[in-house]
């Protein structure tokens, strides 16, 4: 999903539920939510990201380009 076809509030909050989730953590380093979503923003604009959405669920993950590619979805 490009992430031109979002509003910006409607991406700043999936960009904040996701870098909330478990799992995001970025090491021994604290990072905010804040910077958090701002690094996965870039890396969603310079394409190393993706937005895979599943409108049956109504559920979204972000996933390396590498993988939307190898589902064929790219």
């Amino acid at each position: 999903m490009p992430i031109l076809n979002i509003s910006p509030e409607a991406l700043k909050g999936l960009l904040e539920e996701y870098a909330s989730r478990d799992g995001t953590d970025y090491g021994l380093v604290e990072v905010t939510i804040d910077e958090k979503t701002k690094i996965l923003r870039e890396q969603l604009e310079r394409g190393e990201l993706s937005i895979l959405f599943d409108e049956e669920t109504q559920e979204f993950d972000i996933v390396m380009r590498e993988q939307m590619e190898s589902f064929g979805a790219v």
